[in-house]
């Protein structure tokens, strides 16, 4: 409800997007071979490397595979993680490493599908209401990259505008000129869907 009450400019009740929190302290728990640490670390990252990993590669059967490979990633690596303020970072540069390539091995086995077929297959585990998910459909197929990082990891992740800035290395009023621009692209898409009714 979150995504469809944002791009119709609504506002959602307070407090119901979770504020976005991640204890950097995890990692190197991790590296010693924690589980609980990593699984702590798995709540507290998911929504955010969904988000992300959505907005790259568009398609959710994908973006789930490319976290799995992600966490596996950081579960072999964390003992070479060098603490410096930014784990998200660190975190979105091996994720984008990783679906960088699953986009070429797509490419390179013919495994693209057209647009309007990606549209119809889409199924979504980070929304089960009806609304979202249209909103969320109309933000990978109508939003450029940036745009669609920049909405869903503000609206599925709940980072804020100031965390997204630092996490994809944008000035901050970029992200907001972003992030209100692509609503009014999912509002007029919204109210002409509608229309069409």
């Amino acid at each position: 409800m979150l995504l469809f009450c944002a791009a119709l400019g609504a506002s959602p009740g307070e407090g119901s997007v979770p504020r976005f929190h991640l204890d950097e302290e995890l990692i190197p728990l991790i590296g010693q071979g924690d589980g609980q640490a990593l699984t702590i670390f798995y709540h507290q990252t998911e929504k955010a490397l969904y988000a992300y990993l959505l907005s790259l590669l568009r398609d959710p059967e994908d973006t789930q595979d490319v976290m799995q490979d992600t966490y596996l990633k950081i579960r072999s690596c964390a003992h070479l993680y060098q603490p410096q303020g930014k784990p998200m970072a660190w975190i979105f540069t091996i994720a984008r490493n990783l679906a960088l390539m699953k986009l070429r091995q797509r490419r390179r086995q013919g495994e693209l599908p057209p647009a309007e077929e990606l549209e119809n297959s889409l199924r979504f585990s980070v929304t089960c209401d009806r609304e979202d998910a249209i909103v969320l459909q109309a933000a990978l197929g109508l939003l450029e990259e940036t745009e669609r990082q920049i909405v869903l990891l503000f609206a599925v992740s709940g980072m804020k505008h100031r965390e997204i800035a630092a996490q994809l290395g944008l000035p901050l009023s970029t992200v907001l000129s972003k992030y209100h621009r692509s609503l009014k692209k999912l509002r007029k898409y919204l109210e002409e869907k509608e229309a069409l009714s």
